[in-house]
C-alpha cells in the first residue's frame, strides 16, 4: 500500500523530470542524489541565487526512495529530548553539552522548514511534521538515578522548558499505557516527557521541496540517472558523466559546483573525483530492521515515541525505541532497531560497494578499526544471529503484552559509517556526519549517517559557510540567511527570549500542537511572531494567525552519537 501511495505523491515530480543534457556553458550547481540533503541545499541555493542553474540527478525512478524514505529511517525529529545517548553519565553527573548542540540544530531545522512553508516551497506541513510527545524510559535503580540527574541538569537550560519527570507508576502509565501494562511492579521505573516532540516524514518533506524547486525554470530533475564519472576540467569546473539507467545512454554536463548527497554512495563518488581530501576516508556499512504493526487497535494506544537506553557496551546505533509513525498517511508503530550487515552501501545498491571502496590509502585504517572495535563487531554478530523470537523478546521489554501476530519485520535503509584516518591515532570509526570538500570549494560531499535528516538544514548551512564563504560574508546573503533562519549566528540556549519567539513562530507556521508555543491573542505575543517573519509576510501572518489551528550547531563534524544512525 505504501509503495502505491508514494508513487502518487511523487507523480507531480515527473512533470519536470528531464533527461540530462550536455551544456555549452557550465551549469552552476549539480546535486547528486534525490534525498533530503540535496533537496535542502538546493532550496537554500535557489533562494540565495535564484538565477543559478541547478541540476539534480537521482539514480532511482523517484526521489526520496533510499534513506529519506519514511519506511527507511526512524522518523523522529531528533531534538535530544528523549535520546539518552546524547547525555552520557550516571546518577552522580550527566553531561548535557551534546544534547544542547543537537537541540539547537533542530531549532534551526524548524526555522528553515517554517520559512519554506511561508514561501510555499513546503506546501503542506501536516504531511511531513506533526507533534508527537517524546519520552525517555528507564527501569532499574541505577538507570532511574541516571534519568533523575539527567532531568535535573537539562531543566536548568531554557531549551528544555516544559520537560516533565516522574517515578510514579500510575502517572507514567497515563503517559504510556501500552508500555506500562503488564510490567513488573517490583522494578523501579522513571520517565521524562516533552510534549513538544515531533514525528517527521522526511520522504514527504523531500518530495515537497523538490517539487517546489521545480517551479523554477532554472531547475532540472533527472530521474533514472546515475552519475558514473567526475573529472576536473582545466578551468576547475567539473565534468559530470551520467548514465540513463532506462535507455543506457550516457550524457554529460559541466558544473561550477558539485554536491554529492548520495547517502552511502557518496564515498565512492567522492573517491571518483580524485580530490586528495577523499584519501582519508573509508566506510563501514550497517543496515537495520524494525518490527512494525499497523493494527489500529494497537497503534491507537501509543501515539508517542519512547526511547530506552542502549545496553552496556553497545554502540549508539543500538538505542531501542518504540515509535508512533506516520508513514505517508498510514499510522504505524515501529520498534527497533536491529542491526544487519550487508556489503551494500545503498539499500538498492550492489554487494560489491564495500570492496570497491577499499583503496591503498584506506585499507590500513579500515583494518585498525576492525581490530580496535571488538564491542561493535560482537554487537553486529549478535544482531545478525538474532532469531524472530529474540527480536520479539526485545519488543516485550517495551511492550510486555505484545502479540506476535500483530508484528512484522521490515528491512530499513543502509547507512555507511565514517572510517577516518587520523594522522596521530590511526583509523577511527565515527558515528557522525562530516562535510568533506575540496580546498577550492568546487565539490563537497556529505559522509556518514547521523544526525542525518533531522539536522539537514544546519548541516547544509555549514556547507554554505565552507564552500561559499565569500558569498556568505556579503550583505545580500547575510540578509537572506537571516530571513531563512531568523536566529542565524545566535545561540538560543543563551537567549531565552529569542528562543521563545522562534518556537512561537515555528509552531504556528508548521501547525504543531504545542500549547506552550501557540501564538496567543495578546498584541505582545503576536508581535513576536510577526517580528521573526519577513516584512512582506508579517501582515498576512497577523491576519491568518487567529484562524489557524494552533492545535495543530553547526559544526563540520556533527555529534557522533545520534540515533539517526539507527535508521
Amino acid at each position: 500500500m505504501h509503495k502505491h501511495l508514494r508513487f502518487l505523491l511523487c507523480t507531480p515530480l515527473l512533470a519536470f523530470a528531464a533527461m540530462p543534457v550536455a551544456a555549452d556553458e557550465p551549469v552552476d550547481v549539480v546535486l547528486i542524489g534525490g534525498g533530503i540533503m540535496s533537496a535542502t541545499l538546493g532550496t537554500y541555493l535557489q533562494e540565495l541565487e535564484p538565477d543559478w542553474d541547478i541540476h539534480l540527478y537521482e539514480r532511482l525512478s523517484q526521489v526520496a526512495e533510499e534513506s529519506s524514505n519514511a519506511w527507511n529511517n526512524a522518523g523522529s525529529g531528533h531534538s535530544a529530548f528523549m535520546e539518552m545517548n546524547y547525555t552520557p553519565g550516571d546518577g552522580d553527573h550527566v553531561e548535557i553539552e551534546r544534547a544542547v548542540n543537537v537541540t539547537e540544530q533542530f531549532e534551526i531545522s524548524r526555522q528553515f522548514w517554517a520559512h519554506q512553508v511561508d514561501q510555499g516551497i513546503l506546501s503542506d506541513p501536516k504531511a511531513f511534521i506533526n507533534s508527537v510527545p517524546h519520552h525517555a524510559l528507564v527501569w532499574g535503580e541505577d538507570d532511574v538515578a541516571f534519568l533523575r540527574e539527567r532531568y535535573a541538569r537539562m531543566t536548568e537550560n531554557p531549551l528544555y522548558e516544559g520537560m516533565e519527570y516522574s517515578e510514579d507508576r500510575q502517572e507514567i502509565a497515563e503517559w504510556m499505557p501500552l508500555v506500562m501494562a503488564g510490567r513488573d511492579e517490583n522494578t523501579p521505573v522513571a520517565a521524562t516527557r516533552m510534549q513538544m516532540g515531533t514525528e517527521v516524514n522526511y520522504g514527504a518533506q523531500t518530495r515537497q521541496m523538490i517539487e517546489g524547486l521545480g517551479d523554477s525554470d532554472n531547475f532540472t530533475l533527472s530521474l533514472n540517472s546515475e552519475v558514473r564519472g567526475l573529472e576536473r576540467n582545466d578551468d576547475d569546473t567539473w565534468h559530470v558523466t551520467i548514465k540513463n539507467l532506462e535507455s543506457g545512454d550516457e550524457s554529460s554536463v559541466d558544473a561550477r559546483f558539485v554536491f554529492i548527497g548520495a547517502g552511502g554512495a557518496a564515498l565512492p563518488l567522492l573517491q571518483e573525483s580524485g580530490i586528495p581530501e577523499a584519501d582519508a576516508y573509508a566506510g563501514f556499512p550497517v543496515g537495520g530492521q524494525f518490527l512494525y504493526t499497523t493494527n489500529p487497535d494497537v497503534v491507537a494506544q501509543h501515539q508517542i515515541k519512547v526511547y530506552g537506553k542502549a545496553g552496556e557496551g553497545s554502540p549508539p546505533m543500538s538505542v531501542p525505541h518504540l515509535d508512533f509513525r506516520n508513514l505517508d498517511g498510514e499510522p504505524a508503530l515501529f520498534f527497533g532497531p536491529f542491526a544487519t550487515f550487508s556489503s551494500k552501501f545503498l539499500k538498492e545498491g550492489s554487494w560489491t560497494d564495500l570492496f570497491g571502496s577499499i583503496t591503498f590509502n584506506n585499507i590500513w585504517p579500515t583494518t585498525q578499526v576492525g581490530l580496535h572495535n571488538f564491542n561493535l563487531v560482537s554487537y553486529l554478530v549478535g544482531q545478525v544471529m538474532m532469531s524472530d523470537d529474540d527480536r520479539f523478546e526485545a519488543l516485550q521489554d517495551f511492550f510486555p503484552e505484545a502479540n506476535s501476530d500483530d508484528w512484522k519485520l521490515w528491512t530499513a535503509g543502509q547507512r555507511v559509517q565514517i572510517i577516518k584516518n587520523d594522522p596521530e591515532r590511526g583509523g577511527l570509526l565515527q558515528f557522525g556526519t562530516e562535510v568533506v570538500s575540496a580546498e577550492d570549494g568546487s565539490i563537497a560531499a556529505l559522509l556518514g549517517a547521523s544526525p542525518g535528516a533531522s539536522t539537514a538544514p544546519p548541516i547544509m548551512l555549514h556547507l554554505l559557510e565552507n564552500v561559499f564563504a565569500e558569498q556568505v560574508q556579503n550583505g545580500a546573503w547575510q540578509e537572506k540567511l537571516t530571513e531563512i533562519v531568523p536566529s542565524y549566528g545566535q545561540r538560543l540556549s543563551e537567549n531565552p527570549e529569542l528562543l521563545r519567539e522562534m518556537r512561537v513562530y515555528t509552531a504556528e507556521a508548521l501547525k504543531l500542537n504545542e500549547p506552550m508555543n501557540a501564538a496567543e491573542t495578546d498584541t505582545d505575543v503576536q508581535a513576536e511572531v510577526e517580528n521573526v517573519q519577513p516584512e512582506s509576510e508579517a501582515a498576512d501572518a497577523g491576519d491568518e494567525s487567529s484562524a489557524d489551528e494552533n492545535a495543530d550547531t553547526q559544526s563540520e563534524e556533527q555529534d557522533a552519537e545520534t540515533e539517526e544512525v539507527a535508521l
